[in-house]
Order: structure tokens, then C-alpha cells, then sequence
């Protein structure tokens, strides 16, 4: 369909009609500027042509050069047939721990250690990829809760954001609360039946100006459905002055894991608390994550839009042109037959 998008403009169509009935004609008062060029455009035009042809096709030429540039002012624009954006699925929001203690190489991955942050970007970046009917959107947390991605469509900003997270830039501490509370406050003007958080951590809430349950109890009441995940080994070797030989012991890294908060939240919010004690274990919990049953939402339309004002506007240009050139090739070739 083709449209304007300042339609008012073609109302000056008429201006030059009414210019030259309204106004009186300009008196030379003064001697004018003697321009050698310009004369000799006029003569070459009344060399080859009559005066009433001259003047019919002076004025075809400039009310064409008006018309198109005034059409190219008006913007015409071509608008597409509507294409229909998805309409089902989730509002589902990641918020993903970067605290200091997500550097932990606890987990595994083709027999080499590797920190849990890189596990997280790995398994995460692929379920992003996947859920292509969701809006997706990303915070980050450690001290602070930051809005890295709004809710959107386009999934591989998202994953390469995730992509391009680094450890402690969030702070070295973890505001679990002020996440919950951050994505409360992005979903609870979407629909009731598509607001989901899937909050992923390795520790307890250690910074941050909300307490957990209380953000879950905002959550709740916004209807906003909290899976969480604890991620980190049980176990784990750390060598002694001598290696892993002699000296080393076994700890657990995931001692400081609120494993207790995580499951309150989950169940006060109508979600689910998950374990994950491997690379292995957290893409199995993404997978059952990727069994979330989409709802429908508002249908959205988009129209492609494409501009198209260059043609009118090339068009003026194009007979402005051929004006000067028909002008200007008559009085080269009078300019010849006078030399012969």
C-alpha cells in the first residue's frame, strides 16, 4: 500500500500559479549582475525553438520539476503486508549470578575444569537459543541487580550478551533479593499467565536493599512464577603445598548454597527449585525448563515499511538536467557552424 507520510505538503502544488497571479511583476531598479552563462542558455533556446514553443516546454519542464520535488517532501512511503510476530509463548526473564564466588572451577567438561560462570553461559546460551516463541530478557547480579537485556525477541542479543559477561563486573557479592525485586518490576505489566523468572546462584543473598522472601512475596502477588536454581559441586579437591598428591583435601564448595531460601522462593511463587551439581545437571533442568507450556498473548503485527521518496526526488533532478543539456547542445552546434 502506498501512503505519505506529510500528505499537507502537496497543498503547495499551487504556489507558483498563485505567485504569478497574486504578486506584482519585479521592477529592475538597479543593474543586475551580467552572468555570460546564463545568457547564452537563453540564446541557444530561442535559436532552435519558436517563442511559444519555447515557454510551453519551460513550463512543462519546471511544473514537473515542482510536482516531483514537492511529492519527494511528502515522503511517499510503501507499506508491506502485515506480518504476524509470535503470539504465544512466555515473558521469561534470566536472572544469572556473576558474583566473585561463580569463579569456582567445580564443574566438568570434556575431563577439564571449567568455573561455573562458563557452565552457566554454555548451557543457558543454548536454551536461549531455543525458546524462539518467548520474549526473553537479562539481569545480572552481584552487589547490585543490573537489566542487562528488556524483554525481547531477539535472542541472540540476549545469548551474546550472556556471552559477554565477566565475573564481579556486577560486584563481588550477591543481591539475590534486589533481582527477584528488578524482575518483578519488568513483568508485572505483562500478561498474568506468561511472567516467569528462572534465578540462577551459587550462594546466599549477602548484599542488596530487599531481603529473598520478601522480593518472593512481591513476586507472588504480582503472579510472577520463580524457578531457581543452586548451582555447584558437592565436592571438590583442592591440592596442598605438594600437589594433589600429598596435602590435598576434599571440600565443599557449596557450603555457603541457601538451598532452604531457593525453595521457599519457588514454592511461594508457584515454581520450582532445582539442583544442579554438574554441566550435566544443569542442561537436564533447562531441558525440563523447555517443556513450559506457552501462553497466548497479545497478537502483534508488523508492517515492513520501505521509503521511496529518492524516486519523485531523482526524477527532478533527472529533468533539471536534461533542461540545462537541451539548452546547453543547441549552442554548441550554432557555435560550429559559425566557425565553419
Amino acid at each position: 500500500m502506498l501512503t505519505l507520510d506529510w500528505p499537507l505538503i502537496l497543498w503547495l502544488l499551487p504556489l507558483p500559479l498563485l505567485s504569478y497571479w497574486l504578486l506584482p511583476a519585479a521592477k529592475q531598479e538597479s543593474s543586475a549582475l551580467l552572468v555570460p552563462f546564463y545568457q547564452q542558455l537563453a540564446s541557444a533556446e530561442t535559436a532552435t525553438l519558436k517563442p511559444g514553443q519555447t515557454s510551453k516546454l519551460k513550463l512543462l519542464i519546471l511544473s514537473l520539476i515542482w510536482c516531483a520535488t514537492l511529492l519527494a517532501c511528502a515522503r511517499p512511503m510503501w507499506i508491506g503486508d502485515p506480518i504476524n510476530l509470535p503470539a504465544s509463548g512466555r515473558d521469561l526473564l534470566l536472572a544469572v549470578d556473576i558474583s566473585g564466588s561463580m569463579e569456582t572451577p567445580d564443574m566438568q567438561w570434556q575431563g577439564e575444569p571449567i568455573n561455573r560462570l562458563t557452565t552457566v553461559k554454555k548451557v543457558v546460551g543454548e536454551f536461549v537459543q531455543r525458546r524462539e516463541a518467548d520474549r526473553l530478557g537479562l539481569i545480572l547480579f552481584g552487589t547490585r541487580a543490573y537489566l542487562q537485556t528488556p524483554l525481547t525477541f531477539d535472542r541472540n542479543t540476549v545469548d551474546r550478551l550472556l556471552q559477554e559477561a565477566q565475573l564481579g563486573f556486577a560486584g563481588e557479592k550477591t543481591a539475590i533479593g534486589d533481582a527477584i525485586a528488578l524482575s518483578v518490576k519488568r513483568l508485572r505489566d505483562r500478561p498474568q499467565e506468561s511472567r516467569v523468572l528462572i534465578l540462577l546462584t551459587d550462594g546466599a543473598n549477602t548484599a542488596g536493599e530487599i531481603e529473598p522472601l520478601k522480593a518472593a512475596e512481591l513476586a507472588a502477588q504480582s503472579r510472577v512464577k520463580i524457578y531457581t536454581i543452586g548451582i555447584g559441586a558437592d565436592e571438590m579437591v583442592k591440592p596442598g603445598l605438594f600437589g594433589t598428591r600429598f596435602g590435598a583435601r576434599r571440600v565443599n564448595p557449596s557450603a555457603d548454597l541457601d538451598e532452604a531460601s531457593l525453595q521457599t522462593i519457588a514454592q511461594n511463587t508457584g515454581g520450582q527449585y532445582f539442583r544442579a551439581r554438574s554441566l550435566e545437571d544443569l542442561e537436564k533442568i533447562y531441558a525440563v525448563l523447555d517443556t513450559l507450556e506457552p501462553s497466548e498473548q497479545e497478537a502483534e503485527v508488523f508492517r515492513p515499511t520501505r521509503a521511496l521518496f529518492h524516486w519523485p526526488l531523482g526524477l527532478a533532478l533527472l529533468l533539471s538536467s536534461i533542461w540545462l543539456l537541451s539548452a546547453l547542445l543547441p549552442r554548441r552546434s550554432t557555435e560550429g557552424n559559425h566557425n565553419d
